[in-house]
């Protein structure tokens, strides 16, 4: 029988899967350039709580580390990609 601990991380993985694909739709048919760095920006942010999910699922540390890595990249795109929508280019 399922712990209640298995039966919330399914539920997690679920979640955060139905919430990557609805960022995916967005990013390919958002109307504009503001609602595609919105939904890559929550893309990402959903594939940092998918690595986090799968580290408590599997209980590896190698997760954890890829959710950092994940987090420090997609920060610095965000960061990158909303400089240049505002001034045209990204270095100064």
């Amino acid at each position: 029988m399922a712990t209640l601990l298995e039966i919330s991380i399914g539920y997690a993985l679920v979640c955060v899967l139905a919430a990557m694909a609805l960022c995916a739709g967005r990013l390919l048919i958002g109307p504009s350039a503001h609602d595609r760095v919105l939904a890559l920006d929550t893309l990402w942010m959903c594939g940092m709580l998918l690595a986090l999910v799968l580290g408590i699922r599997f209980g590896t540390q190698i997760y954890f580390e890829a959710a950092m890595l994940i987090a420090l990249v997609g920060f610095v795109s965000t960061v990158a990609m909303a400089k240049f929508l505002m001034r045209g280019e990204i270095i100064e």
